[in-house]
């Protein structure tokens, strides 16, 4: 067989037609997988019909749902590369990623319109100027289509449910998935079909899933954390109940109501599932473990869910691995709590010091930088060799996460080399931030770092140095407001007279966070 990730669809289908593939939650839509397999074969059809072809690169500005899994198995079995953006970004933002990635053709929903529409008459994505990129093709998702778009499910839908010729395989680009740039401008990371089936491959032969399955995607489709679990289950013959969006009530309404098995959820999320009446109510018996990534998860959360007789596994990885790196495991998940766990299956984890070689596990205060290696790192950054050759070394994706490893070869994440701030489960790098403030010709200088919140896990706080006295925290605040996304501005605001720093000239962002401890207030 082929290795081609669009075709574990096409041999899914024919496994188990009758299995439900996906229920699409919002929408009640139910769909087998032998329906799930045409309606994907009319999507890569119709986007033949309209010159895509292998290599091109295809963008998807769409909430969790149907469209989104079928539209990204059919631009698999294209040979095409899909190019999923994320829809919490403001049009400067998705601007700079679609004509970074050089997309041919947009497939978007109805409530994107008006960003679209915009986005679509802007020079960068009419093929004028460096580094442009020429949009072909627009294909609309409900509503009445823009008069530049295709109505997605009219031409789809009158497209050929004929299996298309496979356009590419191995080690052939999958996907770029943009991350944020410590630089302040996001990073392109290159999945191949052959790094996605094994980041799906060690995902599975580590974790406790079984065929038939029933699993809640709740985080959007355009991060790695659910685009890798969605693929996986396809592989294994398992049911995607698909939430549009993360309603915390709903969540135990389904656990209950679909029998749901497994899940991953973010520790925000996690956080608000425990704040609902839903929760004492539902019936849980069903459901065996609920995974958790992004960031690490508190002590006291994963103390709560076991009194649930619900197990934390924690899952630790990054977009540059497909997403695995180190999980616990059932055992694990109470007796050494706060950790990260081991490596998967076919993966490789080392903890190393500044001169490369490996600390002495378990020995107490030693830490180090998190490598990883593995067939399902990424293949590069897009368009950024300089950026790849500092990441990936001699096979080993430098994460620039530090920790420390026990005598069992259990992982202890401890802090973040590079200043990365996770909130609500999405990484916000403080450079982006910092560059959008010191636009202001009010401010002297500025550094952003991550302060404890209770909601999000963290919230961003900019310490300011202010050119003159009249500068008030609310008017950053209000000139962050469209120029980034909403969970990328800081909640607050904090003045002093200068920020400290090294002779090199870098914040020293440690002493800021011990001088503005938190938390956030929200």
């Amino acid at each position: 067989m082929k290795n081609n990730i669009g075709l574990l669809l096409q041999k899914r289908a024919h496994l188990d037609p009758e299995l439900e593939a996906v229920y699409e939650v919002e929408k009640d839509r139910r769909f087998t997988y032998r329906e799930v397999n045409e309606r994907c074969n009319q999507t890569a059809n119709a986007l033949l019909d309209q010159g895509v072809r292998a290599g091109d690169r295809v963008g998807l500005l769409l909430m969790n749902g149907i469209e989104f899994f079928e539209s990204f198995f059919a631009i698999a079995k294209l040979g095409a590369v899909c190019v999923p953006l994320n829809w919490r970004l403001v049009p400067d933002e998705l601007e700079f990623i679609m004509s970074d990635a050089g997309l041919s053709a947009l497939i978007f929903g109805e409530e994107f319109l008006d960003a679209v529409t915009e986005l679509s008459i802007r020079p960068s994505l009419r093929g004028e100027g460096e580094r442009a990129s020429k949009i072909e093709s627009y294909f609309q998702v409900g509503g009445e289509a823009a008069p530049f778009a295709l109505d997605y499910t009219a031409t789809c839908g009158a497209a050929a449910t004929a299996e298309p010729e496979i356009g590419a395989t191995g080690d052939a680009n999958l996907y770029i998935m943009y991350t944020s740039g410590t630089t302040g401008k996001p990073k392109g990371v290159v999945h191949t079909h052959e790094t996605a089936r094994w980041g799906c491959d060690t995902m599975l032969m580590t974790s406790e899933v079984r065929e038939h399955d029933r699993y809640i995607v709740a985080l959007p489709l355009f991060h790695v954390g659910a685009l890798t679990p969605m693929t996986g289950n396809v592989m294994r013959g398992m049911t995607n109940i698909i939430m549009r969006a993360f309603d915390p009530s709903r969540v135990w309404k389904l656990i209950d109501e679909e029998r749901v098995n497994c899940m991953l959820a973010v520790p925000a999320m996690l956080n608000f599932m425990t704040q609902v009446p839903e929760k004492d109510t539902a019936d849980r018996s069903s459901l065996r473990w609920i995974m958790s990534g992004a960031a690490p998860v508190p002590v006291a959360l994963i103390k709560e869910y076991s009194k649930m007789e619900i197990p934390v596994v924690q899952v630790y990885g990054m977009t540059e691995t497909c997403g695995p790196a180190c999980l616990t495991n059932y055992e694990d998940a109470v007796s050494k709590v706060g950790s990260a766990g081991k490596p998967f299956l076919y993966t490789e984890v080392r903890v190393v010091d500044d001169d490369g070689q490996d600390i002495t596990p378990g020995e107490v205060g030693e830490v180090g930088e998190v490598w990883i290696s593995g067939p399902h790192i990424m293949k590069e950054y897009w368009n950024r060799p300089d950026a790849t050759a500092e990441t990936i070394v001699d096979g080993w994706v430098k994460s620039g996460d530090i920790a420390s490893i026990d005598k069992d070869g259990c992982v202890y994440i401890q802090d973040r080399k590079k200043d990365m701030i996770i909130s609500g489960g999405e990484n916000v790098y403080p450079a982006e931030v910092e560059n959008v403030i010191l636009a202001l010709d009010s401010v002297l200088d500025v550094a952003v770092i991550g302060m404890p919140s209770n909601k999000w896990g963290e919230s961003g706080l900019a310490v300011v140095v202010p050119r003159d006295a009249s500068l008030d925290p609310q008017s950053i605040l209000d000139h962050c407001q469209g120029k980034l996304a909403r969970f990328k501005q800081p909640v607050a605001v904090e003045f002093i007279d200068e920020i400290p720093r090294n002779p090199s000239g870098k914040a020293l962002k440690r002493i800021l966070r011990e001088q503005f401890p938190g938390p956030a207030a929200e």
